[in-house]
């Protein structure tokens, strides 16, 4: 079985990243939600994916110049704050994971607290572009789960996987290919594509086994594989 990502919750639906979007991405039946934390002015953990607030609010400047109460008086969207972590955990824990991608290295000590707080392993993962950082988290915390974002084509994914200090790489679809996946597999290496929108292209990756496949548009996607006799998980 594949399992289904929403990115963001359901931003083709709702607005990116609020408990709105999620809720619905949750209700669609994905296997896990990915969304984006900032640290803020009070070393909170908010939920949005840019570093200032003028695209997807309508506040601007940047959010960690904020606290997380002011910032949860912003509009995100038809009405939605921003959310806390801690709120998203709470919405989606026992219906779905969370994957938390870490936009700034200077989060892991915050990511770090959350996780021990409220004892998010097993429950969530973090997943970033930024390596080294997540060798810092698995050395600090062995318990908690990882995955290695990156855009482009691996030429050894189990070395990379290996000096991240992580079994996930989270890939751009466009760049993977079935030696990549048969090659991690073998490895026993797991392998999260994104994003993938458009229902034609998704038979390719079926057809590769990968582990999973995040989307901006779960509906689309989960009804393709409905329809393709291959049940989400």
């Amino acid at each position: 079985m594949i399992n289904i990502i929403g990115h963001r919750g359901a931003p083709a639906e709702e607005p990116e990243n609020t408990l709105r979007s999620f809720r619905r991405a949750l209700d669609l039946g994905v296997a896990a939600v990915e969304l984006d934390v900032q640290l803020t002015r009070d070393g909170r953990l908010a939920v949005i994916h840019d570093e200032t607030l003028d695209r997807t609010t309508n506040g601007h400047g940047r959010v960690r110049d904020f606290t997380l109460a002011a910032l949860k008086k912003l509009d995100a969207g038809q009405g939605e704050p921003i959310p806390a972590l801690e709120e998203v955990l709470e919405l989606a824990r026992g219906r779905a994971h969370l994957a938390v991608e870490l936009k700034q290295p200077e989060a892991v000590p915050a990511l770090l607290e959350f996780f021990r707080q409220h004892r998010a392993f097993g429950a969530a993962m973090v997943i970033s572009f930024w390596h080294l950082a997540l060798k810092v988290l698995k050395e600090a915390e062995p318990r908690l789960e990882t995955g290695a974002l990156m855009v482009g084509c691996p030429a050894n994914p189990a070395g990379l996987a290996q000096a991240a200090k992580t079994s996930t790489l989270v890939l751009n679809y466009r760049y993977v290919d079935p030696d990549l996946v048969d090659t991690a597999h073998r490895r026993n290496i797991e392998v999260i594509v994104w994003n993938i929108d458009e229902p034609e292209i998704l038979q390719r990756y079926l057809d590769m086994e990968v582990d999973a496949i995040c989307t901006n548009r779960p509906r689309e996607i989960i009804q393709k594989i409905g329809r393709a006799g291959v049940s989400p998980a």
